[in-house]
């Protein structure tokens, strides 16, 4: 996949939706494209996480405590807070058909962050919104 087609990808994605293309750009250098086997265990549950993935192509299943809890498809990510913590997975990732991702490490992102600290503002801007968000959804 050309890094054309990985921008407009992660063009996509909420938590670089505040980006400049200059910015955008930089991100899109730091992913990796892999293709793996349906079947394959992307994240598992409790392990520690240190990748954000990007479905270019594919489809997955996304299971919390053995049950059943999402479905994802091409243009659908996961993994974004491992860009900023260390924290354990919060679920299990299995690919249902095989499926090109686009992968961005922790220690790669840290490096964008040194180089570029207007992404952190506006990524954490963002965070900011989609917790205001879950937050008052959760208000009964």
């Amino acid at each position: 996949m050309s890094k054309r087609k990985q921008l407009g990808l992660l063009e996509t994605v909420p938590l670089f939706h505040g980006l400049s293309t200059k910015e955008l750009g930089r991100v899109a250098r730091a992913a990796d494209e892999v293709s793996l086997a349906a079947g394959s265990v992307i994240a598992e549950e409790g392990a520690p996480g240190d990748a954000f993935y990007l479905l270019a192509d594919g489809a997955a299943v996304v299971r919390r405590s053995g049950k059943k809890i999402a479905t994802l498809g091409t243009g659908d990510f996961f993994g974004e807070m491992s860009l900023l913590d260390d924290g354990p997975r919060s679920a299990t990732v299995e690919l249902t058909r095989d499926s090109r991702l686009l992968v961005m490490h922790r220690k790669d992102f840290a490096g964008i962050i040194a180089d570029t600290p207007g992404v952190a503002r506006k990524m954490l801007q963002c965070l900011a919104a989609r917790l205001r968000e879950a937050d008052r959804k959760m208000v009964v």
